[in-house]
């Protein structure tokens, strides 16, 4: 079944590529065409009104004279390079300089429409490091490096690199140490990177696990358990629109909330997002974690 997010994007895609071709459309004769309601076409301006120069005109939209997307290029491909650079934008410093050149060279134009906040640290300082770390990642090949922890301070680590992850708009190194326990370092800490000449592998089963994590808090070690939510009508949209990892809609209630499921390994990487959707989202099972959370909100009031 197709996602409603999908629905609207390929709905949107298709009315933007008609006015960059110049016809001139109605709410109206859109509405029939696309089986929705008249409200759901003022809506699509309403998004397209914000991103590109589109104008109503008579009860008809246009847009303007003098602007056309390039025709070399599929329309969607325009808006992911558009969303992409944004988010280099967001990262900033000497990455989002970079990216912007790369970017202009691909796109040819200075028009971005896109607007995005994702509110992401900036690890443009870290270039060199990430570099080396990437062609690590994808030859396999173990490195050494100094990590200043917090805690313990600087230390020299032996690591097999698994990923770069962003979690929560913070950049982490996701690696295998020398007992094959899963660390996640904080990016910014990692410095001083060298390749070794020995390489590794990896089980199919750690891309899985990665993909899983609903943030940095998932544990390798622990085993997944299942967790079932209740999310009520008021924001029931969201994750119909914006799934969460793991996440699978169990029922759909005649009142418009839903009863949804998720798997985790660590309770901290569900209760940031319950807090988030406080008082909307409820733990249902299991009880104990319910329980658990209830007693932090309890200690906080």
């Amino acid at each position: 079944m197709k996602h409603e997010y999908d629905t609207t994007l390929t709905r949107l895609f298709s009315t933007l590529s008609r006015l960059n071709s110049g016809e001139i459309l109605s709410t109206k004769e859109l509405a029939e065409e696309y089986n929705v309601s008249t409200k759901t076409i003022q809506r699509d301006f309403q998004k397209l009104v914000v991103s590109f120069p589109v104008y109503r005109d008579k009860r008809k939209w246009k847009m303007q004279e003098g602007f056309g997307l390039e025709k070399s290029k599929d329309l969607k491909e325009l808006l992911v390079l558009d969303i992409m650079e944004k988010i280099a934008d967001d990262i900033g410093g000497g990455f989002s300089i970079t990216a912007h050149q790369i970017f202009s060279k691909i796109k040819n134009e200075e028009f971005n429409p896109i607007y995005t906040k994702l509110n992401m640290e900036d690890i443009s300082s870290k270039l060199p490091e990430i570099q080396l770390l990437e062609q690590a990642i994808k030859e396999r090949k173990v490195i050494s490096c100094v990590y200043d922890n917090e805690k313990e301070g600087s230390t020299k680590e032996v690591l097999k690199p698994l990923k770069i992850m962003n979690s929560e708009g913070f950049w982490y190194l996701v690696a295998f140490d020398e007992d094959e326990y899963i660390r996640k370092l904080y990016l910014n800490n990692v410095c001083l990177v060298t390749l070794s000449d020995d390489s590794f592998s990896i089980s199919d089963n750690i891309d899985k696990m990665l993909i899983d994590a609903q943030n940095i808090w998932f544990q390798s070690d622990r085993e997944s358990f299942n967790v079932k939510l209740h999310a009520s009508a008021e924001i029931a949209k969201y994750f119909k629109r914006k799934p969460i990892p793991t996440q699978y809609i169990d029922k759909v209630n005649s009142d418009g909330s839903i009863e949804l499921s998720v798997t985790i390994t660590y309770y901290m990487e569900i209760f940031p997002i319950v807090k988030y959707w406080l008082p909307h989202l409820k733990i249902v099972e299991p009880v104990w974690l319910d329980e658990k959370f209830v007693d932090e909100i309890s200690k906080y009031i």
